[in-house]
């Protein structure tokens, strides 16, 4: 997975009402393939996108934005981020 995913997708699909597998289905992309697309795991073809849009019934490129999901930083580096602010504030008093 590359950090990021569709979630525009995903709201757009519950707003129709329609479920995954049957979404799927009616477009003729394979119900594994739609998941992996949703969740960033596959980049849609262009193909895929239009027809997806089209039975959706959004705007292709607001459809297909992505969300770029980052790691969380380990909370020990926070507290050693801290740590080293309040000696650094306590130096300069």
């Amino acid at each position: 997975m590359d950090g990021s995913m569709f979630p525009n997708l995903k709201l757009q699909i519950f707003r129709c009402g329609t479920h995954q597998n049957h979404l799927a289905k009616a477009v003729g992309i394979d119900e594994t393939v739609l998941s992996k697309i949703i969740c960033g795991y596959r980049t849609p073809t262009a193909t895929q996108r239009k027809i997806l849009a089209s039975y959706l019934g959004a705007d292709e490129a607001w459809l297909f934005e992505r969300l770029e999901v980052e790691a969380p930083r380990p909370v020990l580096d926070k507290v050693r981020h801290a740590e080293e602010q309040k000696a650094a504030d306590d130096g300069d008093l």
